[in-house]
């Protein structure tokens, strides 16, 4: 036996080698290039050496100088070439034995003869083995595109020294056949320096079958029985199995006879394989031909290890050093088949990106193991990387198992055990192949995954750990809500578990569901306890926190207010900007946060807001939108639909009214939006006849409710009982009222109602109470306690949930957005409550902060010059914009009314004067309307939807839901499915983790599933490299995790705009921060007025128009972020 092996090799085949000598007692020697210095090989061997040149590592691998140089300088008595690289090059089999070193493998003569395929074929047919037909090799592409055609088509074009599928095409047509010969050719010439091809006929639906030959110097050959590698692509094998399922006993007899004959016939010594390709249709079906001899180890000799017990590796060795196989204790009668095995190769090349091989480093690996599970493994690790330079495998896994049955199941087991992140895999592909009825039966051929494109339609690894990690990385590092805070409280310690033990009592949604809706509105008009609604689960944080409470810290304390408040009226807790919201910010599905909220409170009826005809958009729908919305929500758990039209009109109301009596099972709440000051005698546009009218048409198109919609907290109790007392008087319907805070004194006004005989009020718990939300439920519930209108309520138990909303409320701190004290100003400039907190945000975002006072002013300016209108959204966005933008701009609201046209107009402004939200009550302002829409060709129509959508709209649950998100607001879902995408399901996220990142040495736990967590902790923060990028080392269940994020906060300071001079005329400047698009080019001449760029910011987009006619002479933002002053472009006026 040799003393010193060098296997000429790498990764995997040279790790098994290793093994196999190692056991036979032999030392071991590795070679590398420079850039293979970090593969594993290189520490599995006693020693190592560095070949070749520095740039060119494949190409050390094939220096036949340089092996032989390593194996002289090592001492190494035998060289190992494994598959791939030298294996079959004879020139390495001559110089090794020149040097008196023995090359483990064929002598030189029968590499040339055996692996050249077209002597091959010659010797294959002198043996008497079938062949097809095919040209002799030639590098002259004309005369092969000639011979092609005595062949016919469908031919295989071959590199004669081609093997691993390289250098191989197969081609349909003749006129496809020259472009074929030039990529395999130049293919053939990389790979192995030769680039001689030659043509052979193709077979129809052929298996690949070869069978494993070995074969000593003493004149004895065996075979080790066949495999089956048909499942291929682009003629590499993907899986491989031993024995061949369903073979004919009477074809492998036939075969592996041919195949011992054949190695006999040009003396073969060593390992080799026979390949043979079976037909399987046609008339020539159960005929099999001669293809190649491999005279090589195979990537798949693992199978037949498997099911022979042989060790091939050793074999080679064995039979090298001059052994028999009778010394081996090998014959043919002794060998038999036991049980059966397959092989999966494991790769980093890409399936959804047409299999193109994925560099990188690997940050997880988790193998598989256990019963019938075999590891073959050479270049992965933690750590390690991967490069371009070299094959894209990463692990040989062979499952044995008693019967090809079993070994598919214990092979997709193994599959579905691998973790592997950093890089891409085909393990989610390989799945696919595995689960096939066709590969469970055995049905196999070599078009087999070219036969089913559905394999690649697999569900790739969700890899949810390293996602969330991910997440949680970059908000620790990058702060987007400013450092994580000392001394939080988990909001939820803050709640009593033995509440939940109590068993759940009878609730209000129980009687609706007994009642029916009418019959329930008949009952609340009759009783005389005040019934309530709590908003703390929409209304009160979308007023206070900018709507962005999350779902799963509102699905926590819904089951306590099931329990401990079972006769509150409902719970609005959806609708609205939350719809919004949780796509556009919070990375989450509307829908799942009514379905968990709807099971977390069975027992109490969940109210939404809904924007009328807009569901909850900002623009009309058609009515199929408008039904399949509301059949949706309602399906899925709401049971009053409080339905507004942001213009009070009841025509644009009727749609949603109708589709809610269509359900017959909610409840239809229709809303008058309250503006202006009803008690005042100059009131002389929202007058109580106004309101009457309104509401007589609310009842005409059958709502069970009436809702008083008091959105700015202007309804002051004098008006409240002059409201409420005729609409009771009036209507048989219930009344509901809802009011904000925002000027302190509201209690006043809910009390004057209560009095009058309304209904129905709406409160928010008091923490989440005051301001622009609604009035303190335990202030109400305390001022009605022991009277004839007792809300029902326990005062204690209101009390006992103020603890959980105080502190949700200092978690969500950043986003505070309410007022620091109530203002009376709010009569003045009528702002409603959740706006007047959003504009705070958007006056953050603009830079306008320190000039809030002068936005309200401009509001009131901007409500006047529209004509006094209802003020909600949508309408109220619409002033908003346009305040916003009278004192972004710096204009004169007098000046702006009499020449709109000199100035840039918000979007929405025109949109709204052209109609878009329908007729303004009392009508447009005029000329002011006629002003700006003067030469803009603005139309309003509801846009059709396509019939796909219409389709879709009536389709499933799920179709419906992924539809309406998707025609409702378009970017936003696109947002959210990009943040899936890229983080995964973050609402899994404990809150104060999902807004501050991690705490260093803190164990942070994330439950995924049901009983599945994910234990995170960080360890460390590196400093930032030249890009801004920094290593965030954190430890994922106990596994060290590297993770990469960009630190923004550097790349924001190194970044600077230019800014417009003022004194220029040719800077055009952003009005504010914002987004902007370039929507012109340079060069481009343009007029006054024309759009030259969009900017939008905080949901307003608005155009920037040309103050002058001119040519564009340069850009300086094409797109992205800037602030306000900044320079967009340099137009040039005419004549300058």
């Amino acid at each position: 036996m040799f003393s010193k092996i060098l296997v000429a090799n790498r990764g995997e085949i040279a790790i098994r080698a290793f093994r196999a000598a190692v056991e036979l007692g032999a030392s071991t020697v590795a070679v590398y290039p420079y850039e293979d210095r970090n593969s594993l090989h290189r520490l599995k061997a006693d020693e190592a050496y560095q070949i070749g040149t520095k740039g060119q590592p494949v190409r050390a691998y094939l220096d036949v100088k340089e092996i032989l140089r390593v194996a002289k300088l090592s001492g190494a008595d035998a060289i190992y070439p494994g598959y791939g690289f030298l294996s079959e090059n004879p020139e390495l089999a001559r110089a090794a034995e020149a040097e008196g070193i023995t090359f483990i493998g064929p002598r030189a003569e029968v590499l040339e003869s055996a692996g050249n395929k077209v002597h091959a074929k010659e010797q294959a047919i002198r043996a008497g083995v079938p062949v097809l037909a095919s040209t002799p090799p030639s590098t002259d592409i004309d005369a092969l595109i000639e011979q092609a055609d005595e062949i016919g088509f469908p031919i295989f074009a071959k590199a004669v020294a081609g093997g691993g599928g390289r250098g191989m095409r197969r081609v349909e047509r003749r006129e496809d056949l020259r472009a074929a010969l030039e990529s395999a050719m130049a293919e053939a010439q990389t790979a192995f320096g030769d680039p001689t091809m030659f043509l052979e006929q193709a077979v129809i639906r052929p298996r690949h079958i070869e069978v494993q030959i070995l074969a000593d110097s003493h004149g004895e050959t065996i075979h080790l029985f066949e495999r089956d590698c048909s499942v291929q692509r682009r003629h590499q094998k993907v899986v491989e199995i031993a024995p061949a399922p369903g073979l004919d006993p009477a074809i492998r007899e036939a075969m592996t006879r041919d195949a011992v004959a054949f190695a006999r016939s040009i003396g073969y010594v060593n390992a080799g394989t026979v390949e043979f390709l079976l037909d399987t249709a046609g008339p020539r079906a159960g005929e099999y031909v001669f293809i190649e001899m491999n005279p090589r180890i195979q990537v798949e000799h693992t199978v037949t290890e498997e099911i022979t017990d042989v060790d091939l590796v050793q074999a080679q060795m064995r039979i090298a050093a001059g052994d028999r196989l009778a010394d081996m204790g090998l014959s043919q009668d002794m060998l038999t088949i036991r049980g059966a095995a397959l092989q999966c190769r494991i790769t980093t090349e890409d399936p959804a990106q047409g299999f193109r091989p994925d560099i990188g480093k690997i940050t997880t690996y988790r193998s598989a193991g256990g019963a019938g599970i075999r590891l073959d493994g050479g270049s992965v690790a933690v750590g390690a990387e991967v490069t371009p330079y070299f094959d894209s495998m990463l692990a040989k896994m062979t499952a044995r198992g008693r019967d090809f049955e079993q070994a598919v199941r214990r092979a997709r087991r193994g599959l579905a055990e691998f973790r592997i992140r950093g890089v891409a895999t085909n393990i989610p592909f390989l799945q696919s192949v595995l689960a096939d009825e066709s590969f469970r039966k055995g049905d196999l051929s070599t078009s087999f995954i070219d036969e089913r494109p559905q394999l690649l339609e697999y569900s790739p690894s969700r890899d949810r750990g390293t996602k969330l990690l991910q997440y949680l990385a970059d908000v620790t590092v990058n702060e987007p809500n400013g450092p994580r805070p000392k001394n939080l409280i988990d909001p939820a310690t803050k709640l009593d578990p033995a509440v939940l033990e109590r068993e759940l009592p009878r609730g209000t949604r129980d009687e609706l569901l007994e009642l029916g809706p009418t019959a329930f509105a008949k009952r609340l008009r009759e009783q005389t306890a005040l019934a309530v609604t709590d908003t703390t689960f929409r209304d009160a944080h979308q007023s206070l926190l900018a709507t962005r409470v999350r779902t799963r810290d509102l699905v926590a304390a819904a089951p306590y207010m099931a329990r401990l408040a079972p006769n509150l009226f409902s719970l609005e807790a959806w609708g609205g900007a939350t719809y919004d919201v949780a796509l556009r910010f919070l990375g989450e599905d509307p829908w799942e946060r009514l379905a968990q909220l709807r099971e977390a409170a069975p027992n109490l009826p969940l109210q939404m807001l809904l924007r009328g005809r807009n569901t909850v958009g900002y623009t009309p729908y058609p009515d199929a939108v408008t039904r399949a919305f509301v059949k949706e929500a309602a399906d899925t758990g709401v049971d009053i639909f409080r339905i507004f039209d942001a213009l009070n009109d009841v025509n644009q109301m009727r749609p949603a009214i109708e589709a809610v009596l269509e359900q017959d099972k909610a409840i239809a709440e229709a809303a008058l939006c309250y503006t202006g000051n009803l008690a005042s005698p100059a009131e002389d546009k929202f007058t109580l006849d106004y309101y009457l009218r309104l509401a007589e048409q609310i009842v005409e198109a059958g709502a069970h409710l009436i809702a008083i919609k008091d959105m700015a907290g202007l309804l002051r109790p004098a008006a409240a009982t002059k409201l409420v007392t005729a609409l009771r008087e009036r209507f048989d319907v219930p009344v509901h009222l809802h009011t904000h805070d925002t000027a302190g004194g509201q209690l006043a006004t809910l009390l004057a109602a209560s009095a009058a005989g309304v209904d129905a009020v709406d409160v928010a718990s008091a923490p989440m109470a005051g301001t622009t939300s609604q009035v303190a439920a335990s202030a109400l519930v305390a001022a009605l306690e022991d009277t004839e209108r007792d809300t029902g309520l326990n005062f204690q138990a209101i009390a006992d949930m103020e603890p959980y909303w105080e502190a949700i409320r200092r978690v969500y701190a950043p986003f505070e957005s309410g007022l620091e004290s109530p203002t009376g100003r709010v009569y003045t400039h009528e702002i409603p409550g959740g706006q007047l907190s959003n504009l705070r945000q958007q006056a953050i975002a603009l830079g306008l902060a320190d000039r809030f006072e002068h936005i309200e002013n401009m509001y009131a300016a901007a409500d006047r010059i529209l004509g006094r209108i209802p003020k909600v959204t949508p309408s109220s966005k619409v002033v908003g914009d346009l305040a916003l933008h009278l004192v972004a701009v710096e204009a004169d609201p007098a000046e702006f009314e009499a020449n709109p046209r000199h100035f840039d107009i918000p979007d929405s402004v025109i949109g709204f004067l052209a109609g878009e939200l329908g007729e303004v009550p009392g009508g447009f302002p005029e000329p002011f309307r006629t002003k700006v829409l003067e030469g803009r060709n603005v139309k309003p129509e509801i846009k059709p939807i396509s019939e796909a959508d219409e389709q879709a709209l009536e389709s499933d649950s799920a179709t419906r839901r992924q539809t309406l998100n998707r025609l409702l607001f378009p970017k936003p879902t696109a947002d959210f499915e990009a943040v899936d995408a890229k983080w995964g399901d973050i609402s899994k996220l404990d809150t104060i983790d999902y807004l501050y990142g991690l705490e260093t040495g803190d164990e942070h736990v994330v439950e995924i599933w049901k009983g599945v967590q994910l234990f995170i902790k960080l360890e460390a923060i590196g400093a930032p490299d030249e890009k801004g990028m920094r290593q965030v080392m954190a430890s994922l269940n106990g596994r060290i995790r590297p993770v990469m994020v960009r630190d923004r906060r550097i790349e924001a300071a190194d970044e600077g705009r230019e800014k417009a001079d003022h004194s220029n005329p040719a800077h055009i400047a952003a009005p504010f921060a914002g987004s902007v698009t370039a929507r012109v080019e340079v060069g481009q001449r343009v007029e006054v007025g024309d759009t030259v760029a969009t900017i939008e910011a905080m949901k307003m987009e608005a155009g920037i128009t040309a103050p002058h006619a001119g040519t564009v002479e340069r850009i300086a933002v094409t797109s992205g972020g800037v602030s306000g002053g900044d320079l967009i472009l340099v137009l040039t006026p005419e004549g300058a």
